[in-house]
């Protein structure tokens, strides 16, 4: 199966053979991420040594370890890929909706980036199911297009547990609602999703629960999100970059995202402190914030949660430490199956979600 960079390079290949076919010229770039040009159209790439965490997982049927994972469109214009586990407990279970990382820019829900975690979290868990809504991604649909994905795909998820889906037809739809205790919906997202976890239940907040009834969000986790301060923070200047994260791509996936005409870092969307105002008056579920000692993004995540707590919101805050321990090292399967002190803290990271999801 080919890799978005693969698919990149063979596109420039035809593009080079016809060069009178193209008249577009490049008006934004991130090294090995990224071009945008003038036409609107965008190249998305990605460096060699991440190619193996953007391989695209087929959904399947057949059980893989406790879980199965299937693809639906919903009715409410919002793709999701849904990981069910096929344990039959007696009782009904929570859901979790998860918004991906990428800089709101670049990433699928299903990269096997995100696979390799989240099938084994949903068995870790013992959730219903984890439904991974497939974002829209910038510069093409800037921010608030993302939030509005997650709140139609809680939308659809009231309409499942009413049964007035047009889905419900669908064998893991069906699945999902037999199983699934939709008093306890959790949204969880990684890095610009865990962003995304604020923004959609301040969405949901303003609208009030009975627009969700009768489903409730029960918390949200932000997995490292990645919020930015106004300013460069010591952190953003001072930690390692990683494959997925370095000084340009903070600085830029950020202001491709924001609305046209956006010329500052400070805003509500992406802004810690601007974000917990713009929702004061919105009710929001308890918020858990796993943060690594490491990520460029340390101090914008720690800043939220201070943010959320002077704000009177329930919130609770977990440091992983330990050299090497940066931006989403979690997902890096690699690091984590070969170096003692990220399993170590990846283990752990899944034992502070799930206490939190547990309790709530």
């Amino acid at each position: 199966m080919a890799t978005l960079p693969q698919m990149a390079a063979t596109k420039e290949r035809q593009e080079a053979a016809n060069p009178t076919t193209t008249t577009r010229t490049l008006v934004e770039s991130v090294t090995n991420w990224i071009r945008v040009y003038s036409d609107g159209s965008v190249d998305r790439l990605g460096p060699p040594e991440a190619a193996a965490f953007m391989v695209l997982v087929p959904p399947y049927d057949d059980p893989r370890d406790g879980v199965t994972v299937h693809d639906v469109a919903t009715d409410h214009g919002v793709d999701v890929r849904l990981y069910l586990t096929t344990t039959t407990p007696a009782g009904r279970r929570p859901v979790l909706v998860h918004f991906h990382g990428g800089g709101f820019c670049l990433s699928h829900a299903a990269w096997s980036l995100y696979h390799r975690f989240y099938a084994r979290l949903a068995v870790e868990l013992d959730v219903a199911g984890i439904v991974s809504v497939v974002l829209p991604l910038a510069p093409e649909h800037r921010l608030p297009a993302a939030i509005d994905a997650g709140h139609a795909a809680l939308l659809w998820l009231r309409d499942v547990a009413c049964g007035t889906s047009d889905t419900i037809a669908h064998h893991a739809v069906e699945r999902l609602r037999d199983a699934a205790d939709f008093s306890r919906v959790f949204l969880i997202g990684d890095s610009a999703g865990g962003v995304l976890v604020h923004n959609v239940a301040a969405r949901a907040g303003e609208a009030g629960a009975e627009a969700l009834d009768p489903i409730r969000l029960a918390g949200g986790v932000l997995l490292h999100p990645g919020f930015i301060l106004p300013e460069k923070s010591p952190s953003e200047l001072e930690n390692p970059p990683t494959p997925f994260m370095t000084q340009e791509t903070v600085d830029k996936f950020v202001m491709l995202a924001l609305p046209v005409g956006t010329t500052s870092r400070d805003h509500p969307y992406t802004s810690p402190a601007a974000a917990v105002t713009a929702a004061e008056g919105a009710q929001l579920p308890p918020m858990l914030v796993m943060v690594a000692e490491e990520d460029m993004l340390r101090d914008a995540q720690v800043e939220y949660g201070e943010a959320m707590a002077r704000a009177g919101k329930a919130v609770e805050t977990v440091v992983s430490h330990g050299r090497g321990i940066g931006h989403v090292f979690y997902l890096n399967w690699f690091a984590v199956e070969s170096h003692p002190v990220a399993a170590a803290r990846a283990r752990e990271l899944v034992d502070a979600v799930k206490s939190f999801v547990d309790s709530h």
